[in-house]
Order: C-alpha cells, then structure tokens, then sequence
C-alpha cells in the first residue's frame, strides 16, 4: 500500500492556494446534517424482542441451582413430569427447596456433586416406553448411565417407575435407573416404586408417596411444616395493554411459529399439514372409522414405513366455553402465570402471555379426569364442608378415599367439568385451575402408508372416540374428534393438522426376500397398510419378496371391513401371499384372529420355523 503522507507531501504548493471545494458554512451544515441523521437512528425505540417458549440450547448445570431435592422426570405423556412436579412441591412443605428437572436440559455428569449439597435427594420419576426403552427425553440420560464410570459416593437417591405391566419389559427403565445408580455408588434411601397405568397409577404414586416422606423426615431429621394449605407455584399477571403480535396463540415454541413455519419440525416446533383426504371407511353401522391423508409436500420431513405421526389436538370449544361461564370469568383476557421461584428454569407452565381460551383450547388437558393433587388444592375453593371434606378425602391414601376417588372420578368418568357441574359449591379462580391442568399432549397414530410411495403424504387411520358416562355425559375423545371435523372444503380452504414424525422400531425385515406375518384387528392395520405398500414398491423394482401374510379382523364383512379393495387388490396382484380375515359378529359363534391363526397353525410354524418369518401385531 503506498505511503499516504509521503504522497501527499509531493503536492505543490500552489495548491493551497486554489479555492476550496466546500465553504465552512457547507461543512458546518454538512455536518449538522449529517449528525441530526445519526441521532434519529440511535435515538429510534428498539423493537422489543418477541419472547420465546423453547427448550434451551445448551444444558444447565446442576449445582448453581442450590436445591437439595432434585425430581428428574422421563416422560413421554406428561404423568412423569406430572409426578415430578408434585414431589417438588411436596418438598417445601418439608422445609426443603425442590425443582422438577428434565434430564435432557441439564449436565447429567454432574449428578454427583449433589453429594456437597446438605440433606440432598435426588428422586426418579422415570416412565417406560415401547420395548422397554427409555422415554424420548431421557434417551441421552441412559446412554450416559450405560457408559459412565462415574462415581456417586454420597449421593442420595429414589425412583419411581411408571409402566404397564401387560407389557413384556414392565417397568425396564424405572428398574434400570435404580440398578444403575446403586452400582455407581448411589444410595438408595427408598425402595424403588412400581407404577401400573393397565391398573391405578394415581393410586400407586399416592401410596408410595405417602410412604415416601416420613421415611425422608427420618432420614434427614426434618418434620413436615404442618401446613394443609395449597403452595402456589405461579402467581397471575393480566395484560390490559399488550401488543397481541406478542401473544401465544396455540403455538408450542417460537411465537409466531404457525404463522412463518420454518424446518427442522419436531415436537415444538411442528408442522402444519394441510388434510388432503378426509373419508369414512366403514361402509355402515354406528361407529366411524376414518382415513385422513395430510401434505407433507416441502416440510423436508421424512418417515418410513412403521414410524408414528404425533398430532397436537385442540379441546372442544363447547367444553371451553361451559368451563368460561361457570366460572364467570372472561376467556379473552390476555394474561402470564408466571413462577414464583425466579430461579427455576420453567418460566410458565404453558406459553405465555396467552389468553384463557387459548391455554384452555390448546395448552391444557381439560378432558381426562383429574389426578387426586388436583382434587386436594381445590378443595380449599368448595364453600360446603362435606364437598371439601370428601375432595381432600379422595386424595388420601385411605382405603374410602381411594374407593371415593375410583368411583366419583375414574369409574363416572367425571372430567374437571363435571366435577364442576356435580359440585356447585366449587368455583376455584380460573388461574389456579389452570395452574394445576395438566399439559395436553400429542397424541400418537401408526403411519398407514410408505413413503416409498407416498413422499409427499401422511396417512393416518383412526376410529372415533364417543361413548356415555355413568352420569349420562357423552365424552368425546379430543383427538379424534378434531380428526373428523378436519374437513376438505369445496372451496379450496383446506384444515391444517400440526404434527410432526416419531422414529419407531417397527421395520420390516432388513431382507425383503423374509416372510412377514402381520396381525392386525381393527385400525391395528394401520402400519401393515405401510407395509403391504413397501413390498408391494419392492416388487416392482425387481426385489425378491417373501411371503406376505395378514391377518385382519373385523365386527361385519358389510360394515367396518376397512381398506376392502386395497387388500383384495394387494392379494390379486400377488403383494399379499395370503389374505385371511375374521368377521366377529357375522356368524353365531365368535370367530376371531387367533382363531384363524390356530387352524393354520402348521403353515404358521413352517414360515417361523423354517422360513425365518417376522411376525408383527398392532392392535
């Protein structure tokens, strides 16, 4: 680069005495311009930042948070998190400082520097999903157990485990997690507690819990405060005056993130799917089964045959609205419930500012009965002692609280509603009871098509959900329900499902020239329809396939034989080796598809035994 100064030291001298370009009162105002320019940008109001309600990007440490119970939940459906947060709020009633944490948003290495922390606790709520694996937030947590060599010498720790016994793998996580630890040097303080949703889970934590916190009072040397009253974890602020650009309204993640969808799409970040297809598939009788097909089409999502479509449902408006008037409040007021503890990670229990219609709508489940801690925080709101005296009852671990409880909620089918409506002299401030809902979840289909030949389609197969209750209430099921009012309009309108892909472990076999059995009553055909696709796709390209076999069973031929002419299409052209279907109800004795499985037991053990088949079963 050439020397500034040196050049412009060779300029002659008669230059100084030319007239300059720019009088001083040019660059006096040049320079007033300029600089009022400069003020306006500085000085303009910087558009205030749109929050967001996302998972953080990096982990948290664990010991700055200063707590000494830690509940870490897995959790797929939200009842471990649920369980979670109940202990956690259980500990201060104990002079304790707890947190409910997601293994997933914390540095899990970290685990044994809780031992520094005086009267520390760490507490599982771990659920089972599948095959025995752990639950999608939990899967880094479990890898890091299989392979650490971590010591934790002094640290404390319990678990419970929620599963379903009618599965092989009963528990697998919850008994992982508790083996583990105890062989890292852990201590277990408390027995490991068993959780069974095919009986009563509530009634499973409410014992093992009640259990739980003496044995921790003797172990620490605390004693409980005594206190009976409700803990508010969130306190309420409405927004009179709020820019509603800046109000949630359905949104799981980003503000806005309906509005401008942008990929990767995963459970908070979802994608909307435009439904293409909405038909009947039963022909007649008084259920409804239906087909839905969605657009995938530019999302960049991609799924194989056997994965599962999770859809975020709405609640229904008619429920929302009784729920809005009974209690006398306005659902359009715009408000935050934000946490009382400032340092906890969970701001808010749903996304907010929001409105009450809309957490009502989309965050909250207002349709299952609720859980006993929800009966026992209201309790304080019933004006009549005998509706207080039993709510508190129910959520007791008595024998005739726990019968109150299976009969008035879970055996009447009572939802929070109902319970309501049944109890007049309860009307608790809407934000408590929203404080209180549980989060409603995602709610999950097997894909009943191959992307091998459908790229740019999701289809799903559901049956509606509708019966009457004991007390003569007719329930609908939330997801489903919205399922069939999502219409195809005429006029080229067309409803939108947000969703989203889960990876799952159901695959056909590696080798296609491997039998496959498939055994699907019901809407259980809904992956095989998947299946018969993808080998009948693998025919065509030249593969060699091996047998195909389905076994489908149904009430009536005329009625709710689903997907009739694809299957026997499928079966004429080959792609199905054998067709056999069981029509209940279409003769005098019962004939289902285990009995079509028995008479053709030997062909049966032939494709297992010598054929090396895959048998798969949904239902």
């Amino acid at each position: 680069m050439p020397d500034v100064e040196a050049e412009s030291s060779t300029q002659p001298e008669a230059m100084e005495e030319e007239e300059p370009l720019f009088s001083n009162l040019d660059l006096f105002l040049f320079t007033l311009i300029a600089g009022l320019i400069i003020y306006w940008f500085m000085s303009r109001k910087k558009a205030e930042p749109i929050p967001e309600f996302k998972k953080l990007d990096q982990p948290l440490s664990l010991l700055p948070l200063g707590r000494n119970i830690v509940v870490f939940y897995g959790s797929q459906t939200g009842t471990g998190e649920e369980f979670a947060n109940r202990l956690s709020k259980d500990a201060q009633r104990y002079g304790m400082k707890g947190m409910a944490a997601d293994p997933e948003e914390y540095v899990m290495c970290e685990l044994s520097r809780l031992a520094e922390i005086d009267n520390s606790l760490a507490i599982f709520c771990m659920a089972t999903y599948g095959e025995g694996d752990p639950t999608d937030n939990a899967q880094d947590f479990y890898d890091w157990l299989q392979e650490s060599d971590l010591e934790l010498n002094g640290v404390n720790y319990t678990v419970f485990a929620l599963g379903n016994k009618t599965y092989e793998h009963y528990n697998a996580m919850g008994a992982y997690v508790d083996k583990r630890l105890e062989e890292l040097g852990a201590k277990r303080v408390f027995d490991l507690g068993m959780g069974d949703d095919d009986g009563n889970l509530e009634e499973d934590f409410v014992t093992w819990r009640e259990q739980f916190w003496p044995a921790m009072c003797e172990h620490f040397g605390v004693e409980a405060s005594g206190e009976d009253s409700s803990i508010r974890q969130y306190e309420l602020k409405e927004h009179n005056d709020i820019n509603m650009n800046k109000v949630y309204t359905g949104e799981l993640g980003r503000l806005k993130s309906f509005e401008t969808q942008k990929p990767p799409f995963d459970s908070k970040n979802p994608f909307l799917a435009p439904v293409i297809v909405n038909r009947k598939l039963n022909k007649a009788g008084n259920r409804h089964l239906m087909h839905l097909e969605v657009d995938i089409t530019g999302s960049k999502i991609r799924y194989e045959s056997g994965d599962h479509v999770a859809v975020y449902p709405t609640n229904d408006t008619a429920i929302v609205n009784k729920l809005g008037q009974i209690l006398g409040v306005d659902l359009d007021m715009v408000i935050s419930l934000n946490n009382l503890d400032e340092e906890s990670n969970k701001k808010h229990p749903f996304p907010c500012p929001t409105t009450y219609r809309t957490a009502l709508t989309h965050y909250l489940d207002i349709i299952h009965p609720p859980r006993t801690n929800v009966l026992y925080e209201l309790a304080q709101y019933a004006t009549d002692p005998k509706d207080q005296e039993n709510m508190r009852k129910m959520a007791s671990s008595a024998p005739e609280g726990k019968a109150l409880y299976q009969s008035f909620v879970l055996e009447d089918n009572r939802n929070i509603l109902a319970i309501l409506e049944d109890l007049p002299s309860l009307r608790p401030p809407i934000d408590h009871l929203c404080e209180l809902m549980p989060r409603l979840q995602a709610r999950y289909y097997s894909i009943a098509s191959s992307s091998k030949v459908h790229p740019n389609s999701i289809h799903i197969c559901a049956v509606l959900v509708e019966y009457t209750t004991k007390t003569g209430r007719l329930t609908k099921g939330v997801a489903t329900t919205w399922l069939k009012n999502k219409l195809v309009a005429d006029n080229g309108h067309k409803s939108t499902v947000p969703m989203y892909i889960r990876k799952s472990q159901f695959r056909l076999p590696f080798k296609a020239s491997n039998p496959v059995i498939m055994v699907g009553p019901g809407t259980g055909i809904a992956p095989f329809m998947g299946f018969i696709q993808e080998r009948g796709w693998l025919k065509e390209q030249g593969k060699e396939v091996g047998e195909t076999v389905l076994y489908f069973g149904c009430r009536h031929k005329n009625e709710d034989y689903l997907y009739q002419e694809e299957l026997e299409e499928a079966e004429k052209t080959g792609v199905i080796t054998k067709l056999n279907v069981a029509f209940s109800r279409d003769q005098e004795q019962k004939v289902y598809v285990q009995h079509l499985l028995r008479t053709n037991k030997e062909d049966l053990w032939r494709q297992i035994h010598t054929d090396n088949a895959h048998i798969y079963i949904c239902g």
